[in-house]
């Protein structure tokens, strides 16, 4: 049978009403999906605020690493995902490949004692394991510049996974030189080596963009996230992370244009009026929006059904390192 999203919302409220479980939803879901969260906002916001939660069950709309940061934060609670969606930039690193970073360096001299790894926490469970097990942590595109400043008293090669925009962005506020795995350049000559990973719909933005909406609306403000390609940055007005670009841009005076470079979904909900998406196609994660409002009551039904679909599990050593490393990032 075919329900109307106001059904299906009548619906998921019922059973959330009925059942120990909180929806979260992360700020690039679909509307409708986004409206029926519990708790809603960026991957880590959401990782740290269940961990308060009462509910015996999380039931996280979002992709698969950010259902798993949930799980490593709080161990003893069930999650389970609608949908558990691959992010195309948390697929570039496995295990391996992040192994083969570390051989990289190695080969060109850097010995492992003098690497610290820091992955971005759009990263899977076992990378983040990896990473913490070298002695590195999880950053955010929040904290990155926080995070890098830190590490930097070490005195050791940052390795940075998987993003190598954001790694270069950070680099480039720093002052500090970097470059990427694979690019040619002597890796001993950068205080920051990138992965070769990226943001697919981040990518989508480009410096055309901006000098069209510069044109067309002289005055207008350009706001993008860290995870555009370092161009990008350059010629925008605010760089920031998903938080950091809702505050900046719902703080401006109304009559004031601003055009984003970040995920459609959120910036469709940010403004009523002079608020443009810095692209000519729309910028729509697509794994991001594999989640439905059917999606949502299916998993809540199989629930209360006693037999919960999607549910995340994650072995003893890579819970154990992969929170180590989210805790480093914590603590500071």
């Amino acid at each position: 049978m075919q329900y109307t999203n106001e059904e299906l919302k009548q619906k998921i409220d019922e059973l959330k009403n009925k059942l120990s479980v909180t929806v979260v939803a992360h700020y690039y879901q679909r509307d409708e999906v986004f409206e029926v969260g519990d708790i809603t906002g960026d991957s880590l916001e959401l990782a740290t605020r269940t961990r308060d939660d009462d509910a015996e069950f999380v039931l996280f709309c979002g992709v698969g690493f950010m259902g798993q940061s949930v799980k490593v934060l709080s161990p003893h609670k069930r999650v389970v995902m609608p949908k558990v969606a691959c992010c195309a930039m948390a697929s570039m690193i496995d295990g391996f490949q992040y192994d083969d970073a570390v051989k990289a360096l190695n080969e060109s001299g850097i010995s492992n004692e003098n690497i610290l790894p820091i992955t971005y926490i759009n990263s899977n469970a076992e990378v983040k394991a990896k990473v913490g097990e070298m002695g590195g942590l999880v950053c955010t595109s929040s904290n990155a510049k926080k995070i890098i400043t830190n590490a930097l008293k070490e005195g050791k090669k940052i390795l940075f996974v998987p993003d190598r925009c954001l790694g270069q962005n950070i680099a480039n506020q720093m002052g500090l030189k970097s470059c990427v795995i694979g690019d040619g350049t002597n890796l001993n000559d950068s205080d920051i080596i990138c992965f070769d990973g990226f943001c697919s719909v981040h990518q989508l933005f480009s410096v055309d963009d901006i000098a069209f909406y510069r044109k067309k609306f002289p005055g207008i403000l350009i706001a993008v996230h860290p995870e555009c390609d370092p161009a990008i940055c350059d010629a925008s007005d605010f760089v920031g992370s998903t938080s950091q670009l809702i505050k900046y841009i719902t703080e401006l005076p109304d009559e004031q244009k601003v055009a984003v470079g970040t995920e459609f979904n959120m910036v469709n909900r940010l403004r009523s009026k002079n608020t443009y998406v810095l692209s000519s196609t729309k910028p729509e994660c697509p794994t991001m929006n594999e989640t439905t409002l059917e999606d949502v009551y299916l998993t809540l039904k199989a629930i209360d059904d006693g037999e919960p679909i999607n549910e995340i599990h994650i072995d003893e050593k890579t819970q154990k390192w992969a929170k180590i490393a989210l805790e480093r990032m914590l603590e500071l």
